[in-house]
């Protein structure tokens, strides 16, 4: 627990307009040396000051391992946005500087597996950027399903399409919901190789469905992987949070994370980056109760044994909680 991340500085080098809601910043070294290396999957987080007001959001690293001259994002401009995306849209210009965490990854390849299936919705796309350039240098076999709502928000087709050509092993569909091309995830799970993984990245609906396709096809739970930048809604029943180290005790409200209640209640410091349950800075131990996880640091294991939880997300099970704050 606590802040392993590195910082770093870099400058934005380039901004373009992909579709009328995405940008892709390139980033490069103030030095204009490499900046640190990084694995298919991996993710930066951008930490934007606007005024008083501080934002920290995680981004998936879009551009090949390789090319470590420059990393590349993409942004979509959402339309309820919490001032990140809002941030680099309107305010953030070719030259300016940005801080950014060093490269962490929670969504890497299995190279133990000898098809990989990629499945994308939306912005969604952003990871399997990275992960495509990794499968096509590595000669591996892999297929991507990339939906999205209308032809105009369909992001980096060419590219993809190009990066497939360039594959000895790869294959890419795209599915337009506008025009009625809707992706068969039954159908897909249930075609998929024995000792295939599959992996999504996308709105939560999206996410939700193919893991219970995964789970409907009798599928290992280790072979699905997914992620998914935005943190829930906070839902559920008011509880109380003890805060046994500095004696404490904090109310948190039915649409409130407990990390807002103890910034709220301004007693205890506590450290997070991203505020989406992806970092893990403000991994907390659980001393009694039982936490509902809602991150995606944790495994599946290290959720059951409810040891810690990511606080910024993750809510309690029953009325209280006690924690070692």
């Amino acid at each position: 627990m606590g802040n392993f991340y590195q910082t770093l500085q870099v400058r934005v080098s380039r901004i373009e307009h992909v579709t009328p809601l995405i940008k892709r910043f390139t980033m490069e070294a103030l030095d204009g040396g490499e900046l640190p290396p990084f694995t298919g999957g991996s993710h930066v987080i951008v930490q934007m000051r606007d005024g008083e007001r501080q934002y920290s959001n995680a981004y998936s690293l879009m551009s090949s391992p390789d090319a470590l001259g420059s990393y590349q994002i993409g942004v979509r401009r959402e339309e309820q946005s919490k001032g990140g995306s809002a941030f680099l849209h309107d305010k953030v210009a070719e030259g300016d500087a940005l801080t950014i965490t060093t490269p962490n990854n929670l969504f890497a390849l299995d190279h133990g597996a000898h098809h990989h299936v990629l499945i994308a919705g939306g912005i969604g796309i952003t990871p399997f950027m990275s992960q495509m350039h990794e499968l096509r240098k590595r000669g591996a076999s892999h297929e991507l399903h990339y939906a999205f709502r209308a032809d105009e928000h369909g992001a980096f087709r060419d590219e993809l399409a190009a990066l497939t050509q360039q594959s000895s092993g790869g294959q890419v569909r795209f599915y337009i919901d506008s025009q009625g091309q809707k992706l068969d995830l039954s159908g897909l799970l249930g075609g998929m190789d024995a000792d295939a993984h599959v992996y999504v990245c996308g709105p939560a609906p999206l996410i939700d469905a193919v893991r219970q396709a995964a789970r409907d096809r009798g599928l290992d739970p280790s072979r699905v992987h997914w992620e998914q930048f935005a943190a829930p809604e906070q839902a559920g029943d008011a509880f109380t949070v003890v805060l046994a180290k500095s004696g404490k005790t904090v109310e948190v409200g039915a649409g409130e994370s407990i990390l807002k209640a103890i910034e709220r209640d301004g007693t205890v410091p506590v450290e997070c980056l991203c505020r989406e349950g992806v970092c893990g800075t403000c991994e907390t131990r659980i001393l009694e109760g039982e936490a509902v996880h809602f991150d995606q640091y944790l495994s599946d294991k290290e959720k059951a044994a409810q040891k810690t939880m990511m606080i910024c997300v993750s809510r309690a099970r029953g009325g209280k909680l006690v924690l070692d704050l």
